[in-house]
């Protein structure tokens, strides 16, 4: 299985001066364009640490996921959530040639476990040697203020804990707050019975 990010999060999607007014940082000094940028570099960071944390993406990107074989059948389960639309699903061979499936599945939306099912008795057979693509968006909407409250409050307080080590190295800062846990705990996805059925 692989789960790569297909679009990123735009830098305007990033309430960078929201952050620098929770950090009480000063503007109108000369060198704020870099202050800028590393404040946005902090959030970006803990966006990732909270979204490979919760499982949830944040803010809505596309995301593209290649297996060589269904998980079950008639099931496979999409690795980040919430997932809003899926945009593609193709089949491609072991020479490269993609066959797009526009029907006989069809997307579960779940905040926990969202899902391809097969509208009939299976999913499309892979090909030998080749994968199945599912290109899909994912996140709880375009801007921040979509943003589930306790979320939006996790990611600054873990970049604020970034912007304070930035000079002291990784070590000490690695531990991700008790704080943040607590906010971020409901929107974690147990995993049990070996990753099971949903």
């Amino acid at each position: 299985m692989m789960l790569n990010e297909v679009t990123a999060v735009p830098g305007t999607a990033l309430p960078v001066a929201e952050f620098r007014d929770h950090l009480r940082l000063g503007t109108g000094f000369a060198d704020l364009g870099a202050e800028d940028a590393a404040l946005l570099s902090y959030l970006r960071a803990a966006i990732a640490a909270i979204e490979g944390r919760t499982a949830k993406a944040l803010i809505s990107r596309g995301f593209r996921l290649a297996l060589t074989a269904w998980r079950w059948g008639d099931m496979q389960t999409l690795p980040i959530a919430p997932v809003a639309t899926v945009t593609a699903l193709r089949l491609v061979d072991a020479a490269g040639a993609e066959t797009p499936v526009a029907a006989g599945w069809q997307l579960v939306p779940d905040m926990a476990r969202p899902r391809i099912e097969a509208l009939g008795a299976a999913l499309p057979a892979i090909p030998g040697g080749g994968r199945v693509e599912i290109d899909f968006t994912a996140g709880f909407g375009a801007s921040w203020s979509a943003l589930p409250v306790d979320l939006a409050q996790a990611v600054f307080l873990l970049a604020a804990q970034y912007y304070e080590l930035r000079h002291d190295g990784a070590a000490e800062g690695g531990a991700m707050p008790f704080g943040v846990m607590a906010l971020i705990e409901r929107w974690r996805t147990v995993r049990v019975l070996g990753g099971g059925r949903p």
